[in-house]
């Protein structure tokens, strides 16, 4: 081979931010093209599959506290309802991608926690709302973010409520999209198909995940594609989170090859 290939074994890929901590320790250093394979238990042992562009969605979450003034909720007049206004900000949130978003454009905000307490006769000093954004590009995604909290905060103020909105930044639960680089999408296309076979190449559809391999495809070109390690009859159909999650092992000589075939080519033709 002409060059050098980096093996980058990554601590805390889920939730822990681990490619962008690997960076900060040089991971990238003198690194011109970077790809990485994940296993899909959608697709047959074997096949290979990816797609051009954004292949998986930006992440961020976020959690507001809305604040009014506990009371007697045989007297709601005497309090400042935070129930109500939270209620509010979770309907409105919907409209960011109704109303705001290009039908074109792909995008989620989900609501995935309401807590006001569980005293029946009391109307809470705060309530506490929480969830998830996702977009497929940077505008939209960060374009979301700052709308997610003039929502919560703007409505909350309707209800003579306040609020704030905690997007976990320190923790570093920030996500951006997975975008794979044109022409490191036709390289690994390339190679695949003549290891597997055009037949076992497949263009797969955006996906709403995330991936922490999103921080080194926005420093290098890459290309972040799948294999198929599906079996029914070994009982590889569960997903990567799933407690009965196998993998069908005919495909780890596949994916070796694969690997090694796409960085060979690759330096053999860009050395």
């Amino acid at each position: 081979m002409i060059g050098t290939v980096i093996l980058i074994f990554q601590p805390a890929e889920e939730a822990g931010n681990g490619a962008k901590r690997m960076m900060q320790d040089g991971a990238l250093e003198d690194v011109e093209a970077i790809f990485a394979i994940h296993v899909s238990h959608e697709r047959p042992t074997g096949t290979i599959g990816s797609r051009p562009g954004p292949l998986l969605a930006g992440c961020g979450f976020f959690r507001a506290v809305i604040s009014g003034r506990k009371g007697d909720a045989g007297s709601p007049h005497l309090s400042v309802d935070p129930v109500l206004a939270a209620s509010a900000a979770v309907i409105s949130l919907q409209n960011l991608v109704s109303r705001e978003a290009n039908p074109l454009d792909s995008q989620v905000v989900s609501v995935a926690s309401f807590n006001g307490g569980d005293n029946l006769d009391q109307i809470p000093q705060s309530v506490t709302i929480a969830g998830t954004f996702r977009a497929f590009s940077n505008a939209s995604f960060y374009g979301l973010l700052k709308r997610v909290e003039e929502v919560i905060v703007e409505q909350a103020s309707v209800y003579r409520c306040s609020a704030t909105v905690d997007f976990f930044k320190k923790e570093t639960q920030i996500y951006p999209p997975t975008v794979n680089d044109e022409y490191m999408y036709e390289h690994v296309k390339k190679v695949a198909i003549d290891l597997v076979g055009a037949k076992n190449f497949i263009v797969v559809p955006p996906m709403m995940g995330a991936e922490d391999f999103s921080f080194y495809s926005e420093m290098v070109p890459a290309a972040f594609f799948y294999i198929g390690v599906r079996n029914e009859t070994l009982g590889s159909t569960h997903s990567g989170h799933s407690p009965y999650f196998m993998i069908d092992e005919e495909v780890l000589p596949i994916g070796a090859a694969a690997h090694v075939a796409i960085a060979e080519r690759y330096l053999n033709e860009n050395g």
